[in-house]
């Protein structure tokens, strides 16, 4: 397996945790008070979404198949696991708290994807510049906490 290939599902599967927590933040949401922020976290589902369709297309081009769901490592060592539990309460900001905790997991994720030194040239620029999007919304989660 190439280094790519590794990478790629590993990121694959933080894409679909950030995508499916962020759209049950998003619903939790919904219809509180702070429907802005759920609507900037089903933005970022989708986002998530999208990044994550990029990488298994450029797998696919390569001829790797990095859309496989469920790793064990990955359903250990989930990101977005305290969102479950935030989520059976109605406290806006402990949903967006749990949303950055799954932020963290996802920056320090293409943290360590971007440490990795075989990445091909291409598939490290579209992970920088997910990673710069990631941070961005990691820090636009943060800030829609402190409004709450």
């Amino acid at each position: 397996m190439s280094a790519d290939e590794k990478v790629a599902k590993d990121l694959v599967e933080t894409l679909k945790d950030g995508q499916n927590g962020f759209a049950s933040a998003a619903e939790k949401l919904r219809d509180s008070n702070s429907p802005d922020a759920a609507a900037t976290l089903e933005r970022l589902s989708e986002q998530r979404a999208g990044f994550a369709r990029d990488i298994v297309a450029m797998g696919f081009a390569y001829g790797d198949d990095v859309d496989e769901s469920g790793s064990v490592a990955a359903a250990v060592h989930r990101g977005w696991i305290s969102l479950k539990d935030t989520l059976t309460g109605d406290d806006a900001s402990g949903v967006l708290g749990a949303a950055v905790t799954g932020e963290d997991h996802a920056v320090s994720e293409y943290e360590k994807a971007l440490a990795e030194d075989d990445l091909s040239d291409g598939f490290r620029a579209t992970i920088q510049q997910q990673h710069a999007a990631i941070v961005t919304a990691r820090d636009e989660v943060k800030a829609l906490q402190h409004l709450t």
